[in-house]
């Protein structure tokens, strides 16, 4: 089984929810499967440490899981339209897998939750494609056969799936964005598939 890492960093919860049903679209795909990871927070303090295991969910992401995966689908709350520092710190530490090129050429997607409608939602998405180019990452959006997208009144971006979270954080995932996340997921794990069929003929 080939594997799509779904690599992603959580506050309130949302985003990991997010991943979930990203990583159901993959495991719709025959031959294909989810490796779900997270970060681990970004300290203000020098000396302060993470244990090796996050306390819950899926543990932290290493250099191996991106070089062994088949593809890759980021996820992010929105920092001032930006990702968060936490899953940021963590691609600036993949120069390795830069230098020995072992991201080209596998394709990609992002998603993203924010407090407001209009918190930067968009913005959120292609900073988080950014460092995928420059991977030589092939990156996947969602297009508008997805009919959840013309559908959709909270999240939803041709960029990538998105969550409409609320002031506080709680509203859950409607129903139009769970078809989109799971889409994405989906839509990866095919590209991923094809492209290895492609390299075998």
């Amino acid at each position: 089984m080939a594997e799509i890492l779904v690599l992603y960093y959580s506050l309130h919860g949302n985003v990991a929810r997010m991943a979930k049903h990203v990583a159901r679209g993959v495991d719709q795909v025959d031959g294909m499967q989810a490796r779900l990871r997270t970060v681990p927070r970004v300290s203000t303090v020098c000396e302060a440490t993470e244990d090796s295991l996050p306390p819950e969910g899926p543990p932290y992401a290493e250099a191996a899981d991106l070089i062994e995966c088949a593809g890759l689908v980021l996820g992010s709350p929105t920092r001032f339209g930006n990702m968060a520092a936490a899953l940021k710190y963590f691609l600036d530490g993949t120069g390795d897998a830069w230098l020995s090129g072992s991201l080209i050429g596998k394709p990609a997607g992002v998603f993203t939750s924010t407090a407001s409608l209009h918190g930067g939602q968009e913005t959120t998405l292609v900073s988080m494609m950014l460092p995928l180019l420059h991977h030589g990452m092939i990156v996947a959006g969602l297009p508008y056969s997805e009919s959840a997208l013309f559908e959709t009144e909270s999240g939803g971006t041709p960029y990538g799936a998105s969550h409409l979270a609320g002031q506080d954080n709680r509203l859950p995932l409607t129903g139009h964005e769970q078809i989109l996340c799971t889409a994405l997921g989906r839509r990866v794990a095919e590209l991923a598939r094809d492209l290895e069929r492609g390299r075998q003929t």
